[in-house]
């Protein structure tokens, strides 16, 4: 399954155990005194009612009697506490406690008889208690109305003391929210009292609204209201004092007016009717930490054929909506549609017909989406019954009172890339796998392992490309995510392919209307996404230029001896040296490929993906056993060989596209297979087309190693004739054959005559010189010797002390015997 799941409570295991150990608890009881016989024939009431901030669970139990038990389990210390007993036979709509566990609120629905004999209340439908638990003292009735209550308690960020005052929510059927604020007062040691019992301060927070969210850990406050038919949402951020402030608004272009009314994380209301959710809308905001804001949406079913949705990304300017196919139309939907957050994703799945991960960081390709659909082994484990997104990654599962964090499984992701067949599911995968981020140096080496199997698998996208920049992209994302829009996401710019099984839609959307002028945190870079895209349009995409037109310069400088500031380049130089050291040290194995073992100027001025490049020709190495090779050219190069080369030949054609690094030694270690690999003609095509590119060291072991028979004559003469000059100069001085010093002389002539200017003529010819009596050739000679003589330092050709005159003459006379054949 993509989805893995690690439970953090189960009430099952984590409270029944517990209840079943209690018998009367006669310190925590309510009205009527008395204890609470929780017995093991009624567990079937038991439930979750709430999950606060703090990660406390609060569940609830009837005993035989019909006495309603409430319970908190604390995640800290996996312990139970028995927080309070109702003597009476209630029903709990919702529930919650102060972080400091003094005070206890709950809504509670009475039947008309029980509403009858209530001392607290009588003849109300729905009781809002607010009841003192640090000892059970006090119950103060908050509402008694006939229309249902819900109860939250503010939890502040600063939670490392007891505070003076607690500030409960009160969200009402009738469309209105109420914020409570309730000061405590300490007696008698540890016992703590309502101060203002008669008359509890309140604020009218919000009113005529349709739909609310509450996100727990944030402390906010989501809730749509209609003007004029239009649906508004709005957002209002709580702090730990009694301030609240309206953070933004968002028009919402979907249809509320005929929806009712309805809450989401607001606890378990077990009096709503489950099997009408999948005829209602279901609605949710996601965010996180990145300044992400997405609402999804799906509109009640109308059809059996096909269902719609849509994802309204705020931080991105824009809506989608999907229609997924169902299937024939007797394949009956049981359940609504299930939206989760995934920190970088959003999950979409309706249990046997389709699964959607929906990519919300860079959500402008749906090839960056995985969709799933039909008889998939993903869709068929995804968990039939309904789950709740409550805030972050933290699930529950209302039916069995399970809590889960819910994370892409790495796992079955990787076997999934290994079966896929569409290059769409490929990207999408490739993708979920490095946001993951957990033990990423395994993660790579085993999709390097399956990018060296499937080398040219897909092809809507170059691989390797895809794999080098995605891989980098989230490994620094975490830590630079306030310039992720300057960073490459993917080498992929555009896709028109489709996907199998779903059509979309895409609208530009009116922005939020941020409320308040101070941002931090979240606020600051939501408000930064939104900035960028009011005002960068056309929206930035990564582009190389500037790097290419930079190395370049650097080269043409290096060329010419011409250098700009010499600490600029000498600081290049030295991030350099500090990127190699570091692959280096992080290297756990002796290291097969025979890189990093020369200088490579031109390579080092650009330094970043090496390491990525360099673990993937170490997994193709070994795979086929090729060891620690050494170069050379004694052999035919073997198929194992020539697989690695044809692996090079894609790094570097997928790296020179995007203009990446290469590691020292790639040209040289990718010359030398080329030389073992190919015949003749296609090695001086792949030359002649920038392929392979003729280092020094590649050319000196070649003419150091290859013997002048015929065939390799004619090798040597192709390389040294596509050499630049100065490279050729040098590798002429290591070949002794006559083609090599006619180009050498051919050099040195044209350097001593390059300024050379006619004078008269003084001496007699020097016989020595030369030994045959050719008077053209010897008058020639004499020139360059007296051009020699008066410039003595300033031709001297380095490390050829015997390169004269009278070598030039004796070349001279050898390469025309050659061409008469004598």
């Amino acid at each position: 399954m993509a989805l893995r799941f690690t439970t953090d409570f189960d009430l099952q295991k984590d409270v029944l155990p517990w209840l079943r150990t209690q018998r009367a608890a006669p310190a925590a009881t309510g009205t009527g005194g008395g204890g609470a016989d929780v017995l093991e024939n009624n567990y079937e009431s038991l439930r979750v009612l709430n999950v606060e901030r703090n990660g406390n669970i609060i569940y609830t139990c009837k005993d035989v009697r019909g006495n309603v038990f409430f319970g908190l389990y604390d995640c800290q210390t996996r312990q139970n506490q028995h927080i309070y007993t109702f003597e009476k036979d209630l029903q709990v709509i919702s529930c919650s406690v102060n972080s400091e566990r003094t005070l206890l609120a709950a809504s509670l629905v009475q039947s008309t008889e029980e509403g009858r004999r209530n001392e607290l209340q009588p003849g109300s439908k729905c009781l809002t208690l607010l009841v003192e638990i640090h000892p059970v003292d006090n119950v103060k009735v908050l509402k008694a109305v006939d229309s249902h209550i819900w109860v939250q308690f503010l939890y502040p960020h600063v939670e490392s003391h007891p505070l003076p005052e607690s500030h409960l929510l009160l969200i009402s059927e009738e469309k209105y929210i109420e914020q409570f604020h309730i000061q405590v007062i300490h007696e008698d040691g540890n016992k703590v009292m309502i101060k203002n019992n008669g008359h509890l301060p309140r604020d009218r927070v919000a009113e005529d609204f349709v739909w609310a969210q509450w996100d727990m850990s944030e402390q906010r406050l989501y809730y749509i209201d209609l003007k004029k038919s239009r649906s508004l949402l709005k957002c209002i951020q709580f702090y730990a004092d009694e301030n609240f402030e309206l953070m933004f608004e968002a028009p919402l272009d979907i249809s509320l007016s005929d929806s009712g009314f309805k809450l989401v994380n607001f606890g378990c209301d077990n009096l709503q009717d489950q099997e009408k959710l999948s005829t209602h809308l279901t609605l949710c905001v996601f965010t996180n930490h990145t300044g992400s804001l997405c609402v999804c949406y799906s509109p009640k079913i109308d059809s059996w054929e096909q269902i719609t949705y849509s994802v309204f990304y705020f931080h991105k300017g824009h809506r989608r909506t999907f229609t997924a196919a169902l299937g024939t139309a007797d394949s009956h939907v049981a359940e609504s549609v299930t939206f989760l957050n995934l920190d970088y994703y959003v999950a979409v799945y309706l249990p046997g017909h389709f699964f959607h991960l929906l990519n919300i960081q860079h959500p402008d390709l749906i090839c960056h989406s995985l969709f799933l659909t039909g008889k998939n082994e993903m869709i068929d484990m995804l968990p039939p019954t309904p789950l709740q997104s409550l805030s972050g990654t933290l699930i529950l599962e209302w039916c069995s009172g399970k809590l889960y964090r819910a994370l892409l499984s790495q796992l079955y992701l990787l076997e999934f890339l290994w079966s896929s067949h569409a290059d769409c599911e490929r990207m999408a995968v490739l993708h979920c796998l490095l946001s993951c981020g957990r033990d990423r140096r395994s993660l790579e080496a085993q999709i390097i392992q399956w990018i060296s199997e499937n080398i040219s698998a897909c092809h809507s996208f170059d691989l390797i490309q895809e794999f080098l920049i995605a891989s980098s992209y989230w490994s620094i994302y975490p830590e630079a995510s306030n310039v992720d829009k300057l960073l490459p996401y993917s080498s992929v710019l555009t896709w028109n392919t489709e996907i199998p099984g779903i059509t979309l839609v895409t609208e530009e959307i009116a922005l939020p209307l941020m409320k308040v002028h101070s941002f931090k945190g979240y606020w600051g870079k939501l408000n930064s996404n939104l900035e960028y895209v009011k005002y960068t349009k056309p929206h930035l995409n990564y582009n190389s230029s500037m790097v290419r037109r930079e190395w370049h310069n650097l080269i043409s400088e290096e060329k010419s001896g011409k250098r700009r500031s010499a600490a600029y380049v000498r600081n290049i130089f030295g991030n350099a040296i500090k990127v190699i050291s570091n692959l280096e040290a992080r290297n756990l194995e002796p290291r097969l490929t025979p890189l990093f073992q020369e200088e490579d100027s031109n390579q080092r001025l650009l330094m970043g993906l090496l390491d990525l490049i360099c673990r993937i020709l170490e997994t193709s190495w070994r795979k086929h056993n090729l060891h620690s090779w050494v170069l050379h050219f004694h052999r035919p190069g073997s198929a194992a060989e020539f697989a690695v080369f044809h692996l090079m030949t894609r790094i570097l054609e997928a790296t020179n596209s995007l203009f990446l690094p290469l590691p020292p030694g790639f040209h040289t270690l990718h010359t030398v297979l080329g030389v073992c690999c190919l015949p003749l003609h296609n090695l001086l095509h792949y030359i002649d087309n920038g392929v392979l590119l003729l280092t020094e060291t590649a050319v000196t072991r070649l003419m150091k190693d290859l013997d002048n028979t015929e065939k390799n004559e004619k090798l040597k003469f192709s390389i040294i004739g596509r050499l630049p000059p100065l490279i050729g100069q040098k590798i002429c001085r290591l070949w002794d054959h006559p083609m090599s010093s006619n180009l050498i002389s051919r050099n040195h002539v044209k350097k001593l005559l390059q300024n050379y200017k006619k004078q008269p003529r003084h001496s007699v010819i020097d016989k020595s010189l030369l030994s045959v009596e050719f008077l053209p050739l010897n008058y020639f000679v004499e020139i360059l010797t007296n051009i020699e003589s008066s410039n003595q330092a300033l031709y001297a050709f380095e490390g050829h002390d015997n390169l004269d005159a009278k070598f030039v003459g004796e070349a001279a006379l050898k390469h025309t015997t050659m061409l008469l054949g004598l």
